[in-house]
C-alpha cells in the first residue's frame, strides 16, 4: 500500500507515465473505490492541520509572564499579607488586571479571522475511478487518484501530470512567479529541480487559467508543498519584540535596585531606631517603609500605560490603512532596520501590463496613441481567449487579458471589433510551436489570421513586414536583424516579449494545423509586457533609504525579472549584479558563509519557502530587526520567523494574513513607511512617559531615603499611591499622543540594541529625578523653617503634607519638560495637545481634593494649607520646569560645539 511517508521523498517529476503508476499502484482508469477507501482510512483525508489556538483564558494568564508583571503581583502580596495595607494591594492588583484584559482584548480581536488555509481548500474534484468520471470532495482525495483540470479550476492536491494540453497554472501565491506557467507532462531530470520549475507538477491551491490536463495525485493534506508551509508556520516560535525585550531589562534593572535601596533603607532604619521603638515593633515600622519605598520605585502603571499608548497608535495607524494585529508590532515598526518584500504583489501590482510597442521601425511607450485600424492592436484582440464579463472585468490568462487591457486603456471596442469579424476557426496554443492563430471572418468575405507568440518561432514564419499602415513588403535580413534586436533588448528589460503577425486568405482550410494557418505571415510587431512595479513603491523604497532602512526584495521569480524590477525601483543600481542572487546560489552556501556575505545581497531570486526564512534568519543574526512583507502562501513562514509581518489585505492570501502581525488594508508598500513612522512616533511617545514615571519614582524615592536617614517623618503608602494614581497615569497616556517631532524619519533606526534610556533619556531621568526629590525635601524643610503652627506635631504634620503636595504638583509640572527630551517647551507648543492639557488638570484635581475637601485629610494623613503654603509648592514646580529646561538648552549648546 502506498502511504504517505514514500510521498515525501520521490522525486515525481523524474518518472515516467508507467513509472508513476507502477508505484502508486494506478492505472489510466484510475484506482478502484475499494483502493482509495483502503487509503482515505490510512492516509487520512485531503487537509491541513490547524494549530491549536489558546482560549481566552490562557491568553489571559499569558499576561502575567511579563517580568513587571511579576514583580508588581509580589509586592502586591507583600503589601497586603505581611503589612495587612490591603488599599495598596488591591489597587496594584487593579492596575495589573486592566492591562492584562487591555492585551487580551486586542488579541482577540486580531484572531478572529477563521483559519486561511482551510478556507482555501477546493471543495470538490474531478477524479477517474473505476474508469468513470466524478465529483468528489477534495478532502476525500487519496494518493493514486487520478484528476482531471481544466480552465477555472482550484488544483485539490500535489499532482504529477500525465497529461497536459496547452495547461497554464498560476502559482504566484506559492512561488512568486509573476505570469502562468506553460505545463507538461514530460519528466524532468533526475536531479534537484526548484518548485517554480516543476513543470510536470500542479500544486494544491494553485490555479489553473488555460488549457486542460489530467494529473496523479502524489501528494495530500499536509505532505503537499502548501502543507509543508502550514506546518513551518504552526512550528514557527514567536519572536521576542525589542519592545518586550526592553521592558523586561527595564523590569530587571529596576527590581535589583529596588531591593538594593529598600535593604539599604531598612537596616538603616534598624541600626539608627531614631523614636527608639521595641525590636519587633521597629522590624514591622521599617518593613512597611521598605514597602513603601517599593510602591514609589515600582512604575506599577507603567505596562499598562505602554499598552494604552500601543493600543492609541493602532487606532492611529488604522487610519492609515494600517491594521495592527499584536499590539508590540506598532513599536517595533520603530525600530526596523531591513524590510524584506516579496515582489510579486507587494513591489509589483501582480498584473501584467504592455509597457512597449514595436512596429513599423519604432519602439513606443505603451501610451502612445494608436488607431483602431492598427495591425498590432487587431491581431492581439483577435488571438485572444479573454472573457469579458457584464461587469467589465476580464478572465483569462494573465498574459492575454493585459492584451486587452491595452486595446481598452486606447478606447478600442473589442466586443465590437469580435462582433463585426467573427472568429470561424483557430489552432490553439501549444508550449511546442509556442504560437496561437485564430482566423476572422471579414466583410468582404475574406478570412483574417491573427498570430502571435515567441518572437523566433513567429519570424521563422514571416515572408512580409508591415512598414507602415497599409504598406506591407518582403522582410529582408535587416529587418529580421533589427526585430531580433528589439525582442532582445526587451528581453534584457524584463519584459516578456510577444510577436504579432497576420495574413489574409480567401477561404479556411479544410483541416487547421499549423502547417495550413501559420505560414506566408506578415510581420506587424512585438508587445513588451511586465509585471510593473507599483507606482508608489519606488518613492517608498527611496524614503526608506532616507530613514536608513534598508530594503531587500525576496521572490521566487526569475533572476533577470528580479534584478530589472529592482533597478526600477532603485533597490539597486544598475549593473550591480553582484547584489543578485540566486536560491541555488545560496543553496551552495553554508550557514557560516551566508552570514558572512549577507550584507552583500539586496535582491533575492527563484527562492523557496525555506530560503526566506534563512534569509530573514540571516539578517536577524545581524542584529538586525527584520520586517517581512507579503502575500502569498509562500512568504507565511518568513511572516512568522520575521520580527515583524506584513500581509497585504486586498491581495494577500488568508495564510499569509494569518501569519502577519500588521495587515496593509490598501496593499500599498508606501503604507509601510507611514507604518515606520508612527512606529518610530510610538517608541518616542513611550520613552516620554518612561522619563516622566521613572523620574516621578526616583524622585519619591530620593525623598523617602533622606528621610528615613534624617529621621523625619516619612510618607504614607497611601499618599504614595494616591500620587502615582493622580500624577502617574493620565499625563502619562496624554504623553503617549504627543504630535510627530519634527525630523524623526531623518535619522537612522534605533536597532536592536537600542532600548527607552538611550538618546541621553537615562541621564535625564537620573537628574530629574534628584532634582524632584530635591526640591520635595527643599519645601519640607522650609515648613519646619518657617512653621504656620507653634506645636511640633502641626508643625510637622504641615511640612508632610507640603512635602506630599510639592511631590506630586511637581510632576505635574515636570511633565511640560518631557514633552520634548531635548527641545525646549517654548519651540514645541506646549499646549497644543488637548489630551495632555485635561489629563493635567484631572490629576491637579485629584492632589487638591485629598487637602482641601474635609474629611479627606485623616484618610490621606494631611492637612489643609495657606495661600502662602500653597505658594510655595507651586515655587517649586515652576523651579523644576526654570532649572531643566536651562539644562537643556546648556546640552544643545554642547552638542552644536
Amino acid at each position: 500500500m502506498v502511504g504517505k511517508d514514500e510521498s515525501k521523498v520521490t522525486r515525481f517529476y523524474a518518472l515516467s507515465k508507467s513509472a508513476l503508476f507502477k508505484q502508486f499502484q494506478t492505472s489510466d482508469q484510475g484506482l478502484s473505490s475499494e483502493q482509495a477507501k483502503q487509503r482515505l482510512a490510512e492516509n487520512g483525508p485531503n487537509a491541513l492541520a490547524q494549530a491549536k489556538r489558546k482560549n481566552i483564558f490562557q491568553r489571559f494568564f499569558d499576561q502575567f509572564k511579563d517580568f513587571m508583571i511579576l514583580v508588581l503581583l509580589v509586592a502586591a502580596i507583600v503589601s497586603g499579607v505581611v503589612a495587612h495595607e490591603w488599599p495598596d494591594a488591591f489597587l496594584i492588583l487593579a492596575v495589573v488586571i486592566i492591562n492584562a484584559v487591555f492585551g487580551v482584548f486586542q488579541e482577540s480581536k486580531a484572531e478572529e479571522a477563521i483559519d486561511a488555509l482551510r478556507e482555501m481548500a477546493t471543495p470538490e474534484a474531478h477524479v477517474r475511478r473505476d474508469g468513470n468520471v466524478a465529483t468528489i470532495s477534495s478532502e476525500n482525495l487519496v494518493v493514486g487518484d487520478l484528476v482531471l483540470l481544466e480552465a477555472g479550476d482550484i488544483i485539490p492536491a500535489d499532482l504529477r501530470l500525465i497529461d497536459s494540453a496547452s495547461m497554464k497554472v498560476e502559482e504566484s501565491a506559492l512561488t512568486g512567479e509573476s505570469v502562468p506557467v506553460e505545463k507538461s507532462a514530460a519528466p524532468l531530470a533526475d536531479e534537484e529541480v526548484t518548485i517554480g520549475d516543476r513543470t510536470n507538477m500542479a500544486f494544491m491551491n494553485s490555479n489553473v487559467t488555460y488549457g486542460r490536463g489530467v494529473g496523479v495525485v502524489v501528494a495530500t493534506g499536509m505532505d503537499t508543498q502548501v502543507g509543508r508551509i502550514a506546518g513551518m508556520i504552526n512550528q514557527a516560535g514567536e519572536t521576542s519584540t525589542p519592545l518586550q525585550d526592553n521592558l523586561n531589562s527595564l523590569g530587571k534593572t529596576l527590581t535589583w535596585l529596588i531591593l538594593a535601596i529598600a535593604a539599604i533603607i531598612f537596616v538603616v532604619g534598624i541600626v539608627n531606631n531614631h523614636d527608639g521603638l521595641p525590636m519587633d515593633q521597629l522590624v514591622i515600622e521599617m518593613l512597611l517603609t521598605a514597602i513603601s519605598l517599593a510602591v514609589a520605585a515600582i512604575p506599577e502603571g507603567l505596562p499598562a500605560i505602554v499598552t494604552i499608548i500601543l493600543a492609541l497608535g493602532t487606532t492611529r495607524m488604522a487610519k492609515r490603512q494600517a491594521l495592527v494585529r499584536k499590539l508590540p508590532a506598532v513599536e517595533t515598526l520603530g525600530s526596523t532596520d531591513i524590510v524584506a518584500s516579496d515582489k510579486t504583489g507587494t513591489l509589483t501590482q501582480n498584473k501584467m501590463t504592455v509597457e512597449k510597442v514595436f512596429e513599423h521601425g519604432q519602439l513606443n511607450d505603451a501610451s502612445a496613441p494608436i488607431p483602431a485600424t492598427d495591425s498590432v492592436l487587431r491581431v492581439m484582440t483577435f488571438s485572444n481567449d479573454t472573457k469579458i464579463q457584464s461587469d467589465g472585468q476580464l478572465v483569462g490568462d494573465p498574459t492575454e487579458t493585459a492584451l486587452i487591457q491595452f486595446g481598452l486603456d486606447h478606447d478600442y471596442s473589442t466586443e465590437a471589433a469580435l462582433a463585426k469579424e467573427p472568429r470561424v476557426g483557430e489552432v490553439p496554443f501549444d508550449s511546442e510551436r509556442k504560437l496561437m492563430s485564430t482566423i476572422q471572418q471579414l466583410a468582404d468575405g475574406k478570412f483574417f489570421v491573427a498570430v502571435k507568440g515567441a518572437p523566433d518561432e513567429l519570424l521563422k514564419r514571416v515572408t512580409q513586414i508591415e512598414v507602415a499602415a497599409g504598406q506591407v513588403q518582403p522582410i529582408t535580413g535587416k529587418d529580421r536583424n533589427q526585430i531580433l534586436a528589439q525582442n532582445k533588448g526587451m528581453a534584457t528589460q524584463a519584459l516578456r516579449v510577444l510577436g504579432m503577425a497576420y495574413r489574409i486568405i480567401d477561404e479556411v482550410p479544410a483541416e487547421l494545423n499549423s502547417e495550413t494557418v501559420e505560414h506566408d505571415l506578415t510581420f506587424a510587431g512585438l508587445i513588451g509586457m511586465i509585471d510593473p512595479e507599483r507606482p508608489e513603491a519606488a518613492k517608498a523604497v527611496a524614503d526608506a533609504k532616507k530613514a536608513g532602512i534598508r530594503p531587500i526584495m525576496i521572490t521566487g521569480d526569475h533572476q533577470d525579472t528580479a534584478e530589472a524590477i529592482a533597478v526600477r525601483l532603485g533597490i539597486i543600481p544598475a549593473g550591480d549584479d553582484a547584489a543578485v542572487i540566486t536560491g541555488a546560489q545560496l543553496d551552495q552556501m553554508s550557514d557560516q558563509e551566508f552570514d558572512k556575505k549577507v550584507k552583500n545581497y539586496s535582491v533575492y531570486a527563484r527562492v523557496s519557502p525555506e530560503h526566506k526564512v534563512r534569509i530573514v534568519k540571516a539578517w536577524q543574526d545581524q542584529g538586525k530587526v527584520v520586517a517581512m512583507t507579503g502575500d502569498g502562501v509562500n512568504d507565511a513562514p518568513a511572516l512568522k520567523s520575521a520580527d515583524i509581518g506584513i500581509g497585504m489585505g486586498i491581495t494577500g492570501t488568508e495564510v499569509s494574513k494569518g501569519a502577519s502581525d500588521m495587515v496593509l488594508a490598501d496593499d500599498n508598500f508606501a503604507t509601510i513607511i507611514v507604518a515606520v513612522e508612527e512606529g518610530r512616533k510610538v517608541f518616542a511617545n513611550i520613552q516620554k512617559s518612561i522619563q516622566y514615571l521613572l523620574s516621578a519614582n526616583l524622585g519619591e524615592v530620593l525623598t523617602l531615603f533622606m528621610m528615613t536617614l534624617m529621621g523625619w517623618d516619612i510618607l504614607k503608602p497611601v499618599q504614595l499611591l494616591w500620587i502615582n494614581l493622580a500624577t502617574d497615569t493620565f499625563p502619562a497616556i496624554a504623553l503617549g499622543v504627543e504630535p510627530t517631532e519634527p525630523g524623526i524619519m531623518d535619522h537612522k533606526p534605533r536597532g536592536r540594541k537600542s532600548n527607552f534610556l538611550s538618546g541621553g533619556v537615562g541621564s535625564s531621568i537620573i537628574y530629574q529625578g534628584i532634582l524632584e526629590g530635591m526640591l520635595t525635601l527643599g519645601v519640607y524643610g522650609l515648613a519646619i523653617m518657617f512653621p504656620v503652627h507653634s506645636s511640633n506635631d502641626a508643625m510637622h504634620a504641615d511640612a508632610l503634607t507640603m512635602a506630599y503636595a510639592t511631590l506630586a504638583l511637581i510632576q505635574l509640572f515636570h511633565a511640560f519638560n518631557v514633552k520634548s527630551i531635548h527641545q525646549s517647551i517654548f519651540k514645541i507648543h506646549p499646549f497644543a495637545n488637548k489630551m495632555f492639557n485635561i489629563g493635567v488638570a484631572t490629576s491637579f484635581i485629584m492632589v487638591a481634593l485629598t487637602i482641601v475637601v474635609p474629611g479627606f485629610n485623616s484618610l490621606f494623613h494631611v492637612t489643609e494649607l495657606n495661600g502662602i503654603q500653597w505658594l510655595m509648592v507651586l515655587g517649586a514646580g515652576v523651579l523644576m520646569i526654570a532649572i531643566v529646561e536651562l539644562v537643556k538648552l546648556f546640552q544643545r549648546r554642547s552638542n552644536r560645539d
